[in-house]
């Protein structure tokens, strides 16, 4: 009876265990996420500082100092890079003039962009996921082009990030485009990122999620003394500028504020990031971006994309927009020695593993919608397979309303799926997924009959 009791209880706990689903983790992101070098990141962040300005107003003439000579040695890195892709990356200066506004350019400007683009393997594949930083910076007159501007950690450590990220995933192949871009004019207003994101609108780009790295190499603040480079924030707006009429209408209707595509974007970071680098938790800031502040991110937000921002937990404003300088016993000036090479490595870890992700990721399922032709306490949802892509099956996602992620992941290989839970109590959304595991964003479902 003993022995009988055991085996009843062995089998019980077998089932229990292999009924549970565990999402693993992609071999082939695991060992790019390894080839991030924090050496790497450094000796690129010292030679961009080694320019001496990159205020978008300096020189463009000179082949060592400026924003010019810094942006041709990016483009000469890029290039690089690219004879290791097998003709799939490309790079160029993508570049337009800008007369004088009379605020922040107060003369005509060759306005440049360098682009790296890494082409998606699938010809029917047309997702464009973007990872980007600013290359300009700025002393604590943003009109001042002459003198020294470190800008190490504003924007260096996005710059060196998306950099790296291009050197490491540039020898391996994704179904869905990877453009790696360092935008000028940031403190001058988002010029540069404006010019890309307007150019993506009317060229009908099917970009699908915009990761904007800024000021995300350091991890103490000035004021609090506050030491922490084990999390990162990720800020997303709720809401898209799209979601006018009867879109505002539904969205009110059923509970959905918190559900906009940036949002949904910051909760798919999160998970995907945590899940790839260790002792890092990704903290969702819900605002599109720091208090009254902008950053890039923004102009692609503006234009109706799904974008976030990363920038480090503890800002230090004794290193932003601050001549190099002793006052009163501080050292002002944002230099290369107050970056944390390894707090910019994870973090830039935990771009290659979003950007990995997605783009190995079947594209979302579409008409996802949930039923409601009748009350229920069980939730009905279906949905159509994307029209490219490998699908092995989907994940169904749910959460309490009141929690800020996803809190269950339930898979299956069907369209259709019945759950003993109420809608009324929670959210829902669908997934696609391939065969090792890479999961596309989720689709909230819309109301179906």
């Amino acid at each position: 009876m003993k022995n009988c009791l055991w085996v009843f209880l062995f089998v019980l706990l077998y089932n229990i265990s292999s009924a549970q689903v565990i999402v693993k983790k992609d071999p082939e992101i695991e060992s790019m996420i390894k080839e991030i070098n924090a050496d790497s990141l450094k000796a690129n962040m010292y030679k961009l500082v080694s320019f001496g300005t990159r205020n978008t107003l300096s020189t463009q003439g000179n082949a060592t100092r400026g924003i010019g000579a810094a942006r041709q040695w990016i483009l000469s890195r890029f290039n690089e890079y690219a004879k290791q892709s097998e003709g799939r990356m490309t790079a160029f200066i993508d570049t337009v003039t800008y007369i004088s506004d009379g605020k922040r350019v107060n003369r005509p400007i060759n306005l440049g962009n360098v682009v790296a683009t890494l082409k998606g393997t699938d010809p029917n594949d047309h997702r464009i996921f973007i990872m980007s930083g600013h290359m300009d910076n700025m002393r604590t007159n943003v009109m001042d082009s002459v003198g020294d501007a470190p800008g190490a950690n504003d924007d260096g450590s996005g710059t060196v990030a998306v950099m790296e990220c291009a050197r490491v995933m540039s020898k391996h192949k994704f179904p869905a485009t990877i453009i790696f871009v360092t935008v000028a004019g940031e403190e001058q207003g988002l010029l540069g990122a404006y010019f890309m994101a307007k150019k993506a609108k009317k060229e009908n780009w099917a970009i699908e999620a915009v990761l904007n790295n800024d000021i995300m190499g350091s991890n103490n603040s000035n004021e609090t003394n506050i030491i922490d480079n084990t999390r990162l924030r990720v800020f997303s707006e709720g809401l898209s500028v799209t979601d006018t009429g009867k879109a505002a209408m539904q969205i009110r209707s059923l509970g959905l504020e918190n559900d906009g595509r940036s949002r949904q974007l910051a909760r798919y970071i999160k998970e995907i990031g945590e899940r790839y680098i260790d002792n890092m938790q990704i903290v969702m800031i819900y605002r599109n971006d720091r208090f009254l502040r902008g950053g890039d991110h923004t102009s692609f937000v503006e234009n109706g994309y799904a974008a976030v921002r990363f920038t480090e937990m503890n800002e230090n404003y004794t290193r932003q927009h601050q001549d190099v300088r002793n006052e009163n016993g501080i050292n002002y000036g944002d230099v290369p020695e107050h970056i944390d090479f390894e707090y910019l490595r994870k973090n830039s870890g935990i771009n290659l593993a979003n950007l990995s992700n997605l783009a190995k990721a079947p594209p979302i399922p579409e008409e996802v919608k949930i039923d409601v032709k009748k009350l229920s306490n069980t939730t009905f949802l279906y949905w159509k397979a994307p029209k490219t892509g490998n699908v092995k099956g989907y994940y169904i996602l749910m959460r309490e309303t009141t929690s800020p992620v996803w809190q269950k992941k339930m898979y299956t290989e069907a369209l259709e799926i019945r759950l003993p839970y109420s809608k009324d109590n929670y959210f829902f959304a669908v997934q696609s997924v391939n065969e090792f595991g890479n999961e596309s964003l989720p689709v909230i479902p819309s109301v179906g009959r």
